[in-house]
């Protein structure tokens, strides 16, 4: 039920001016999006994907990029050994995390691989 809620938001544009989410707002959105790991420092959330082939990880790539076109919210994606694939999100306006970064979470989460 709270990732639905959190699939139908859409991201704020955000200019910074604002502090990013504490530790213990980091905790509620955490288990909403339970297959992103935060980082030591609390300032991204990331997710690591395998696919059959590259031509599966592009195609992924390219529903990410879809989303996160219409969002206007973009992850950090790195493609390594052919097959592989890391998608961090972070508010950089801010240096670290903000709402916006659980609700892409939550639409990646959605595609179907």
């Amino acid at each position: 039920m709270a990732i639905i809620d959190l699939r139908k938001k859409h991201c704020v544009p955000c200019e910074g001016g604002f502090p990013p989410l504490t530790k213990e707002q980091i905790a509620h959105y955490s288990p909403k999006t339970p297959d992103w790991k935060v980082s030591a420092d609390d300032k991204k959330i990331s997710r690591d994907y395998e696919f059959k082939d590259f031509m599966e990880v592009l195609g992924f790539v390219n529903k990410v990029a879809k989303i996160a076109e219409e969002e206007s919210h973009h992850p950090d994606l790195s493609i390594h050994g052919y097959k592989f694939l890391r998608i961090d999100l972070s508010t950089h306006s801010i240096n670290g995390l903000s709402e916006n970064d659980f609700i892409l979470a939550a639409k990646i989460d959605a595609i179907e691989k």
